[in-house]
Protein backbone atom coordinates (compact mmCIF):
# COMPACT_ATOMS: atom_id res chain seq x y z
CA UNK A 1 0.00 0.00 0.00
CA UNK A 2 1.26 3.32 -0.75
CA UNK A 3 1.68 5.68 2.37
CA UNK A 4 0.06 8.15 1.40
CA UNK A 5 -3.37 6.14 0.42
CA UNK A 6 -2.58 4.66 4.22
CA UNK A 7 -2.45 8.26 5.90
CA UNK A 8 -6.04 9.32 3.86
CA UNK A 9 -7.41 6.20 3.78
CA UNK A 10 -9.95 7.28 6.45
CA UNK A 11 -9.81 10.89 6.25
CA UNK A 12 -9.91 11.92 2.55
CA UNK A 13 -13.19 13.05 2.41
CA UNK A 14 -12.95 15.59 5.29
CA UNK A 15 -13.77 18.98 5.42
CA UNK A 16 -12.63 20.02 8.87
CA UNK A 17 -8.75 21.75 8.56
CA UNK A 18 -5.72 19.78 9.28
CA UNK A 19 -3.63 22.73 8.84
CA UNK A 20 -5.05 25.22 11.56
CA UNK A 21 -3.51 28.12 12.23
CA UNK A 22 -1.87 31.41 9.78
CA UNK A 23 -2.20 28.88 6.65
CA UNK A 24 -5.16 26.56 6.88
CA UNK A 25 -6.18 23.26 4.71
CA UNK A 26 -8.98 20.76 5.12
CA UNK A 27 -8.23 17.16 4.35
CA UNK A 28 -10.40 17.10 1.52
CA UNK A 29 -8.59 19.72 0.10
CA UNK A 30 -4.99 18.70 0.75
CA UNK A 31 -5.52 15.42 -0.67
CA UNK A 32 -7.03 16.53 -4.09
CA UNK A 33 -4.14 18.95 -3.94
CA UNK A 34 -1.54 16.40 -3.45
CA UNK A 35 -3.37 14.08 -5.87
CA UNK A 36 -3.14 16.95 -8.82
CA UNK A 37 1.00 17.23 -7.93
CA UNK A 38 1.57 13.66 -8.27
CA UNK A 39 -0.61 13.44 -11.14
CA UNK A 40 1.87 15.76 -12.52
CA UNK A 41 4.97 14.21 -11.47
CA UNK A 42 3.85 10.64 -13.40
CA UNK A 43 3.47 12.54 -16.18
CA UNK A 44 6.76 14.75 -16.22
CA UNK A 45 9.02 12.27 -14.40
CA UNK A 46 7.46 9.05 -14.34
CA UNK A 47 8.48 7.26 -11.23
CA UNK A 48 10.94 5.81 -9.02
CA UNK A 49 13.35 9.37 -9.39
CA UNK A 50 14.79 10.98 -6.65
CA UNK A 51 12.90 14.37 -5.86
CA UNK A 52 14.61 17.08 -3.58
CA UNK A 53 12.57 19.38 -1.08
CA UNK A 54 13.61 22.05 0.49
CA UNK A 55 10.87 25.03 2.15
CA UNK A 56 10.31 25.20 6.01
CA UNK A 57 7.45 23.81 7.81
CA UNK A 58 4.56 24.83 5.78
CA UNK A 59 1.59 24.24 3.36
CA UNK A 60 3.74 24.33 0.22
CA UNK A 61 5.54 21.51 2.26
CA UNK A 62 2.74 19.40 3.16
CA UNK A 63 1.35 19.31 -0.38
CA UNK A 64 4.86 18.47 -2.52
CA UNK A 65 6.10 16.01 0.34
CA UNK A 66 2.62 14.23 0.18
CA UNK A 67 2.07 14.64 -4.26
CA UNK A 68 6.02 12.91 -4.09
CA UNK A 69 5.04 9.84 -2.02
CA UNK A 70 1.72 9.47 -4.06
CA UNK A 71 3.42 9.72 -7.35
CA UNK A 72 5.78 6.66 -6.79
CA UNK A 73 8.92 8.94 -6.78
CA UNK A 74 10.92 9.07 -3.26
CA UNK A 75 11.01 12.43 -1.38
CA UNK A 76 14.44 13.66 -0.23
CA UNK A 77 12.91 16.33 2.18
CA UNK A 78 16.61 18.75 3.26
CA UNK A 79 17.24 21.22 5.83
CA UNK A 80 16.42 24.54 4.37
CA UNK A 81 19.38 26.12 6.27
CA UNK A 82 21.63 23.79 4.58
CA UNK A 83 24.80 24.69 3.65
CA UNK A 84 26.09 24.93 -0.22
CA UNK A 85 28.74 21.88 0.42
CA UNK A 86 25.96 20.41 2.14
CA UNK A 87 23.64 20.12 -0.76
CA UNK A 88 26.35 20.18 -3.28
CA UNK A 89 27.07 16.66 -1.76
CA UNK A 90 23.32 15.53 -1.70
CA UNK A 91 22.41 16.69 -5.08
CA UNK A 92 25.54 14.91 -6.67
CA UNK A 93 24.74 11.77 -4.82
CA UNK A 94 20.85 11.51 -5.60
CA UNK A 95 20.75 13.07 -8.78
CA UNK A 96 17.63 14.29 -8.17
CA UNK A 97 15.20 15.03 -11.11
CA UNK A 98 13.26 17.84 -9.89
CA UNK A 99 13.84 20.20 -6.79
CA UNK A 100 10.71 21.60 -4.99
CA UNK A 101 12.35 24.64 -3.19
CA UNK A 102 10.33 27.89 -2.32
CA UNK A 103 11.58 31.02 -3.82
CA UNK A 104 13.17 32.41 -1.24
CA UNK A 105 16.02 29.66 -0.94
CA UNK A 106 16.52 29.66 -4.93
CA UNK A 107 19.20 32.63 -4.81
CA UNK A 108 20.60 31.08 -1.90
CA UNK A 109 21.61 27.64 -2.84
CA UNK A 110 23.22 26.44 -6.33
CA UNK A 111 20.51 24.81 -7.98
CA UNK A 112 20.79 26.62 -11.73
CA UNK A 113 21.81 23.05 -13.29
CA UNK A 114 18.14 21.70 -11.79
CA UNK A 115 14.50 21.71 -12.83
CA UNK A 116 12.68 23.68 -9.97
CA UNK A 117 9.62 24.07 -8.93
CA UNK A 118 8.34 26.79 -6.71
CA UNK A 119 5.03 27.69 -4.92
CA UNK A 120 4.63 30.11 -7.84
CA UNK A 121 4.41 27.45 -10.10
CA UNK A 122 2.88 24.57 -7.99
CA UNK A 123 -0.46 23.70 -9.66
CA UNK A 124 -3.54 24.80 -7.62
CA UNK A 125 -6.28 23.88 -10.06
CA UNK A 126 -7.44 20.45 -10.51
CA UNK A 127 -7.90 19.83 -14.28
CA UNK A 128 -8.65 16.57 -15.67
CA UNK A 129 -7.96 14.03 -13.05
CA UNK A 130 -10.48 11.63 -11.97
CA UNK A 131 -10.15 11.33 -8.04
CA UNK A 132 -10.62 7.85 -6.46
CA UNK A 133 -10.19 7.09 -2.33
CA UNK A 134 -7.00 5.54 -1.15
CA UNK A 135 -6.24 2.57 -2.40
CA UNK A 136 -5.05 -0.74 -0.58
CA UNK A 137 -2.69 -2.48 -2.98
CA UNK A 138 -0.20 -1.33 -5.57
CA UNK A 139 3.04 -3.40 -4.34
CA UNK A 140 4.63 -0.55 -2.50
CA UNK A 141 5.42 -1.86 0.40
CA UNK A 142 9.03 -2.45 0.13
CA UNK A 143 9.52 0.53 -2.86
CA UNK A 144 11.02 3.22 -0.77
CA UNK A 145 8.98 6.12 -0.22
CA UNK A 146 11.70 8.85 1.32
CA UNK A 147 15.48 9.28 1.91
CA UNK A 148 16.26 11.22 5.39
CA UNK A 149 19.82 12.50 5.05
CA UNK A 150 21.56 12.00 8.95
CA UNK A 151 23.20 15.53 10.04
CA UNK A 152 26.63 14.41 8.84
CA UNK A 153 27.98 15.70 12.33
CA UNK A 154 30.65 12.77 12.35
CA UNK A 155 31.52 12.86 8.89
CA UNK A 156 29.30 13.09 5.05
CA UNK A 157 25.90 12.52 5.96
CA UNK A 158 24.15 9.50 5.35
CA UNK A 159 21.16 8.79 3.26
CA UNK A 160 18.18 6.83 5.34
CA UNK A 161 15.71 5.00 2.97
CA UNK A 162 12.63 4.45 4.38
CA UNK A 163 10.20 2.28 2.60
CA UNK A 164 6.36 2.90 2.61
CA UNK A 165 5.99 0.11 4.92
CA UNK A 166 7.98 1.69 6.83
CA UNK A 167 5.78 5.00 7.07
CA UNK A 168 2.56 2.34 7.70
CA UNK A 169 4.39 0.53 10.53
CA UNK A 170 5.72 3.62 12.37
CA UNK A 171 2.80 5.26 12.18
CA UNK A 172 0.24 2.84 12.99
CA UNK A 173 2.09 1.99 16.08
CA UNK A 174 2.36 5.50 17.36
CA UNK A 175 -1.10 6.71 16.82
CA UNK A 176 -1.91 3.30 18.84
CA UNK A 177 0.14 3.99 22.14
CA UNK A 178 -0.58 7.80 22.14
CA UNK A 179 -4.03 7.06 21.51
CA UNK A 180 -4.74 9.56 19.11
CA UNK A 181 -8.16 10.77 18.13
CA UNK A 182 -9.62 13.49 15.73
CA UNK A 183 -10.32 15.40 18.72
CA UNK A 184 -6.51 15.56 19.22
CA UNK A 185 -3.82 18.89 17.84
CA UNK A 186 -0.42 18.94 17.66
CA UNK A 187 1.80 22.42 18.07
CA UNK A 188 4.58 21.66 16.08
CA UNK A 189 8.03 23.24 16.47
CA UNK A 190 10.16 19.93 14.97
CA UNK A 191 10.76 20.21 10.93
CA UNK A 192 9.27 18.48 8.84
CA UNK A 193 12.95 17.07 7.56
CA UNK A 194 13.62 15.45 10.49
CA UNK A 195 12.07 12.16 11.07
CA UNK A 196 10.52 13.05 14.48
CA UNK A 197 9.10 15.92 12.93
CA UNK A 198 7.65 14.01 9.74
CA UNK A 199 5.84 11.70 12.41
CA UNK A 200 3.93 14.24 13.40
CA UNK A 201 2.46 14.53 10.33
CA UNK A 202 1.99 11.28 9.38
CA UNK A 203 0.02 10.21 12.60
CA UNK A 204 -2.15 12.65 12.85
CA UNK A 205 -3.20 12.69 9.61
CA UNK A 206 -3.94 8.72 10.08
CA UNK A 207 -5.78 10.16 13.19
CA UNK A 208 -7.90 12.63 11.87
CA UNK A 209 -6.59 15.15 13.82
CA UNK A 210 -5.08 18.66 13.11
CA UNK A 211 -1.85 20.38 13.27
CA UNK A 212 -0.10 23.95 14.09
CA UNK A 213 2.87 24.97 12.67
CA UNK A 214 5.66 27.19 14.66
CA UNK A 215 9.01 27.97 13.21
CA UNK A 216 9.58 30.44 15.74
CA UNK A 217 10.49 27.99 19.24
CA UNK A 218 12.99 30.83 20.28
CA UNK A 219 10.51 33.81 20.86
CA UNK A 220 8.80 31.54 23.74
CA UNK A 221 5.37 33.74 24.09
CA UNK A 222 4.54 32.21 20.63
CA UNK A 223 4.66 28.88 21.59
CA UNK A 224 3.00 29.48 24.87
CA UNK A 225 0.15 31.72 22.92
CA UNK A 226 -0.07 28.90 20.35
CA UNK A 227 -0.49 26.42 22.71
CA UNK A 228 -3.26 28.46 24.81
CA UNK A 229 -5.04 30.22 21.23
CA UNK A 230 -5.29 26.89 19.07
CA UNK A 231 -6.24 24.50 22.00
CA UNK A 232 -3.45 22.07 21.41
CA UNK A 233 -3.70 18.94 23.11
CA UNK A 234 -0.05 17.73 22.31
CA UNK A 235 3.22 19.38 22.16
CA UNK A 236 6.93 17.07 20.74
CA UNK A 237 9.91 18.58 22.05
CA UNK A 238 13.60 17.33 22.08
CA UNK A 239 15.60 17.80 25.20
CA UNK A 240 16.51 21.24 24.46
CA UNK A 241 13.19 22.32 24.43
CA UNK A 242 11.94 21.01 27.66
CA UNK A 243 15.16 22.45 29.26
CA UNK A 244 14.46 26.04 27.57
CA UNK A 245 10.77 25.21 28.83
CA UNK A 246 11.56 24.60 32.49
CA UNK A 247 14.71 26.59 32.89
CA UNK A 248 14.20 30.10 30.95
CA UNK A 249 10.60 30.54 31.09
CA UNK A 250 9.04 31.32 34.48
CA UNK A 251 5.73 32.14 31.90
CA UNK A 252 5.54 29.11 30.67
CA UNK A 253 5.89 27.11 34.38
CA UNK A 254 3.28 29.37 35.49
CA UNK A 255 0.59 29.24 32.52
CA UNK A 256 -1.71 26.57 32.44
CA UNK A 257 -2.73 24.64 29.60
CA UNK A 258 -6.52 23.50 29.33
CA UNK A 259 -6.19 21.81 26.36
CA UNK A 260 -3.15 19.97 26.86
CA UNK A 261 -3.12 16.04 27.31
CA UNK A 262 0.33 15.15 26.50
CA UNK A 263 3.89 16.46 25.94
CA UNK A 264 6.51 13.78 23.95
CA UNK A 265 10.27 13.69 24.08
CA UNK A 266 12.34 12.26 21.94
CA UNK A 267 15.83 12.66 20.00
CA UNK A 268 17.98 12.22 22.83
CA UNK A 269 18.02 11.37 26.39
CA UNK A 270 16.97 13.90 28.41
CA UNK A 271 17.99 14.55 32.32
CA UNK A 272 15.28 13.41 34.72
CA UNK A 273 15.33 16.15 36.73
CA UNK A 274 13.44 18.59 33.84
CA UNK A 275 11.05 15.28 33.68
CA UNK A 276 10.65 15.42 36.88
CA UNK A 277 10.17 19.47 37.23
CA UNK A 278 7.54 19.28 34.39
CA UNK A 279 5.34 16.15 36.04
CA UNK A 280 5.12 18.55 39.41
CA UNK A 281 4.40 21.84 37.73
CA UNK A 282 2.10 19.85 35.15
CA UNK A 283 0.44 17.25 37.33
CA UNK A 284 -2.55 16.78 34.99
CA UNK A 285 -0.31 16.15 31.50
CA UNK A 286 1.03 12.80 30.43
CA UNK A 287 4.86 13.03 29.45
CA UNK A 288 5.70 10.43 27.27
CA UNK A 289 9.59 9.57 27.33
CA UNK A 290 10.32 7.99 23.63
CA UNK A 291 13.51 6.54 22.15
CA UNK A 292 14.25 6.10 18.21
CA UNK A 293 16.15 6.43 15.17
CA UNK A 294 16.28 8.17 11.37
CA UNK A 295 16.92 4.07 10.65
CA UNK A 296 13.82 3.65 12.71
CA UNK A 297 11.35 5.56 10.36
CA UNK A 298 11.23 7.88 14.01
CA UNK A 299 10.17 5.31 16.70
CA UNK A 300 11.44 2.29 18.64
CA UNK A 301 10.02 2.40 22.38
CA UNK A 302 8.24 4.53 24.98
CA UNK A 303 7.95 4.54 28.46
CA UNK A 304 3.92 4.81 29.63
CA UNK A 305 3.60 8.03 31.84
CA UNK A 306 2.26 6.10 34.88
CA UNK A 307 5.46 3.79 35.10
CA UNK A 308 7.72 6.56 35.31
CA UNK A 309 7.78 6.83 38.65
CA UNK A 310 9.22 3.02 39.03
CA UNK A 311 11.22 3.50 35.69
CA UNK A 312 12.70 6.41 35.94
CA UNK A 313 15.21 6.76 33.76
CA UNK A 314 14.39 4.29 30.86
CA UNK A 315 13.74 4.89 27.60
CA UNK A 316 10.50 1.90 28.00
CA UNK A 317 10.06 -1.31 25.94
CA UNK A 318 9.46 -1.60 22.28
CA UNK A 319 6.58 0.34 20.49
CA UNK A 320 3.66 -1.93 19.10
CA UNK A 321 5.44 -3.99 16.95
CA UNK A 322 9.00 -3.44 17.71
CA UNK A 323 11.14 -6.28 19.59
CA UNK A 324 14.29 -4.73 21.24
CA UNK A 325 17.05 -6.31 22.91
CA UNK A 326 20.23 -5.05 24.51
CA UNK A 327 23.49 -7.37 23.44
CA UNK A 328 27.08 -8.23 23.64
CA UNK A 329 29.44 -8.05 20.22
CA UNK A 330 28.57 -11.42 19.80
CA UNK A 331 24.81 -10.75 19.66
CA UNK A 332 23.64 -12.84 22.87
CA UNK A 333 21.58 -10.92 25.00
CA UNK A 334 23.07 -9.75 28.23
CA UNK A 335 21.90 -9.79 31.58
CA UNK A 336 20.13 -7.54 33.84
CA UNK A 337 22.73 -4.96 35.11
CA UNK A 338 25.06 -5.45 32.33
CA UNK A 339 26.13 -3.12 29.60
CA UNK A 340 25.01 -3.74 25.61
CA UNK A 341 24.24 -2.26 22.29
CA UNK A 342 20.62 -2.19 21.97
CA UNK A 343 19.26 -3.64 18.49
CA UNK A 344 15.45 -4.12 17.59
CA UNK A 345 13.58 -5.75 14.95
CA UNK A 346 10.16 -4.40 12.93
CA UNK A 347 8.61 -3.24 9.99
CA UNK A 348 9.50 0.40 10.77
CA UNK A 349 13.49 -0.47 10.36
CA UNK A 350 14.84 1.35 7.34
CA UNK A 351 15.89 -0.46 3.84
CA UNK A 352 19.59 0.89 4.28
CA UNK A 353 21.83 3.62 3.62
CA UNK A 354 21.48 4.81 -0.10
CA UNK A 355 24.83 3.62 -1.97
CA UNK A 356 26.52 2.83 1.26
CA UNK A 357 26.41 -1.26 1.22
CA UNK A 358 29.59 -0.97 4.32
CA UNK A 359 27.19 1.24 5.99
CA UNK A 360 24.28 -0.62 5.80
CA UNK A 361 25.93 -4.04 6.50
CA UNK A 362 27.45 -2.93 10.11
CA UNK A 363 23.86 -1.41 10.99
CA UNK A 364 21.55 -4.25 9.23
CA UNK A 365 22.52 -7.68 10.42
CA UNK A 366 19.78 -10.72 10.09
CA UNK A 367 17.08 -8.51 9.95
CA UNK A 368 18.26 -6.73 13.31
CA UNK A 369 19.43 -2.89 13.29
CA UNK A 370 22.64 -2.35 15.55
CA UNK A 371 21.52 1.32 17.02
CA UNK A 372 24.90 2.03 18.79
CA UNK A 373 23.47 2.97 21.53
CA UNK A 374 24.68 1.55 24.87
CA UNK A 375 22.09 0.75 27.37
CA UNK A 376 21.31 -2.00 30.03
CA UNK A 377 18.27 -4.15 30.68
CA UNK A 378 15.90 -4.74 33.79
CA UNK A 379 14.34 -7.97 34.51
CA UNK A 380 11.34 -6.70 33.03
CA UNK A 381 12.40 -5.73 29.94
CA UNK A 382 12.81 -2.22 30.50
CA UNK A 383 15.83 -0.51 28.61
CA UNK A 384 18.12 2.10 30.10
CA UNK A 385 20.36 4.20 28.22
CA UNK A 386 23.78 5.15 29.03
CA UNK A 387 25.67 6.45 26.17
CA UNK A 388 26.34 6.04 22.29
CA UNK A 389 29.36 3.65 21.49
CA UNK A 390 31.37 6.43 20.04
CA UNK A 391 30.81 8.55 23.05
CA UNK A 392 32.52 7.03 25.45
CA UNK A 393 35.29 9.14 26.89
CA UNK A 394 38.55 7.00 28.36
CA UNK A 395 40.16 8.86 31.22
CA UNK A 396 43.49 6.85 33.12
CA UNK A 397 42.10 3.88 31.24
CA UNK A 398 38.29 4.18 32.90
CA UNK A 399 35.53 4.36 30.62
CA UNK A 400 33.08 7.38 31.43
CA UNK A 401 29.77 8.31 30.18
CA UNK A 402 29.24 11.59 29.84
CA UNK A 403 25.64 11.03 30.24
CA UNK A 404 25.95 10.32 33.78
CA UNK A 405 28.09 13.53 34.22
CA UNK A 406 25.91 15.86 32.63
CA UNK A 407 22.76 14.07 34.36
CA UNK A 408 24.47 15.36 37.88
CA UNK A 409 25.38 18.58 36.63
CA UNK A 410 21.93 19.24 35.48
CA UNK A 411 20.77 18.92 39.01
CA UNK A 412 21.81 22.60 39.57
CA UNK A 413 19.03 24.49 39.11
CA UNK A 414 21.26 27.59 37.94
CA UNK A 415 22.12 25.05 34.63
CA UNK A 416 20.15 24.73 31.41
CA UNK A 417 22.49 22.24 29.59
CA UNK A 418 25.50 20.47 29.87
CA UNK A 419 27.46 19.14 27.54
CA UNK A 420 30.38 16.96 28.83
CA UNK A 421 33.27 15.94 26.46
CA UNK A 422 37.00 14.89 26.27
CA UNK A 423 39.75 17.04 25.58
CA UNK A 424 42.92 16.61 25.17
CA UNK A 425 45.65 16.86 28.47
CA UNK A 426 49.73 16.78 28.93
CA UNK A 427 49.61 14.76 32.07
CA UNK A 428 46.47 12.63 32.04
CA UNK A 429 46.22 12.17 27.84
CA UNK A 430 42.72 12.81 28.25
CA UNK A 431 41.04 14.61 30.92
CA UNK A 432 36.83 15.90 31.13
CA UNK A 433 35.35 19.38 30.76
CA UNK A 434 31.69 20.63 30.91
CA UNK A 435 30.99 23.37 28.98
CA UNK A 436 27.72 24.39 31.13
CA UNK A 437 24.65 26.74 30.10
CA UNK A 438 23.43 28.67 32.90
CA UNK A 439 20.42 30.66 33.73
CA UNK A 440 20.28 33.80 33.23
CA UNK A 441 20.52 35.96 36.13
CA UNK A 442 23.09 33.16 38.01
CA UNK A 443 26.58 33.69 35.94
CA UNK A 444 28.15 35.37 38.81
CA UNK A 445 27.26 32.97 41.21
CA UNK A 446 27.75 29.73 39.82
CA UNK A 447 31.29 29.30 39.91
CA UNK A 448 33.51 26.55 38.79
CA UNK A 449 34.26 25.55 42.32
CA UNK A 450 30.82 25.10 43.37
CA UNK A 451 29.74 23.22 40.29
CA UNK A 452 33.31 20.88 41.00
CA UNK A 453 32.09 19.85 44.88
CA UNK A 454 28.63 19.19 43.81
CA UNK A 455 29.97 16.60 41.10
CA UNK A 456 32.63 15.24 44.07
CA UNK A 457 29.50 14.45 46.20
CA UNK A 458 28.08 12.59 43.31
CA UNK A 459 30.06 11.15 41.64
CA UNK A 460 34.08 8.94 41.67
CA UNK A 461 37.15 10.78 41.63
CA UNK A 462 38.18 10.28 37.51
CA UNK A 463 34.09 11.38 36.75
CA UNK A 464 34.92 14.69 38.11
CA UNK A 465 35.39 17.27 35.07
CA UNK A 466 38.79 19.08 35.70
CA UNK A 467 37.79 21.71 33.03
CA UNK A 468 34.43 24.47 32.88
CA UNK A 469 33.53 26.81 30.01
CA UNK A 470 30.32 28.44 30.89
CA UNK A 471 28.05 30.17 28.65
CA UNK A 472 24.86 32.25 28.57
CA UNK A 473 23.12 31.16 25.48
CA UNK A 474 21.71 27.64 24.58
CA UNK A 475 22.09 27.61 20.76
CA UNK A 476 20.61 24.77 18.91
CA UNK A 477 19.77 23.70 15.32
CA UNK A 478 16.22 23.86 14.02
CA UNK A 479 15.85 20.11 14.72
CA UNK A 480 17.24 21.20 18.58
CA UNK A 481 20.95 19.61 18.55
CA UNK A 482 22.93 22.16 20.37
CA UNK A 483 25.68 24.30 18.87
CA UNK A 484 28.98 24.76 20.00
CA UNK A 485 29.32 28.99 19.83
CA UNK A 486 30.61 32.04 21.85
CA UNK A 487 32.65 31.47 24.75
CA UNK A 488 32.33 33.23 27.80
CA UNK A 489 34.53 32.44 30.22
CA UNK A 490 36.67 28.97 30.78
CA UNK A 491 38.05 27.91 34.58
CA UNK A 492 40.01 25.28 35.50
Amino acid sequence: MNAFDYFFENTYLLTKNFLVGNEEISFAELYRSSLNIAERLRKEAGTGKNIILLSANNLFFLKTYLGIIKSGNTCIPLDPNTEKENFRYIAALTRPDIIFITRELQSKLPVEEFRCITQDNLPDTVENITFHPPVNGGGYDNVCAEIIFTSGSTGKPKGVMISHRNLIANTSSIVEYLELTPEDRMLVVLPFYYCYGLSLLHTHLRAGGSIVLNNSFVFLGTVINNLIKYNCTGFAGVPSHFQILMRMSDTFRKTRFPALRYVTQAGGKLATVFIDEFREAFPEIKFYVMYGQTEATARLSYLPPKLYPEKKGSMGRGIPGVELRVVDPEGEDVKPGQTGEVIARGENIMLGYYLDEESTSRSLRDGWLWTGDLGEVDDEGFIYLTARKNEIIKVRGKRISPKEVESIILQLPEVVDCTVEGIDDSIEGETLKAVIVVKEGTEKTLTADHVKKHCHSKLAQFKVPSVYEFRKNLNMSPTGKKVKKEEVKQQG
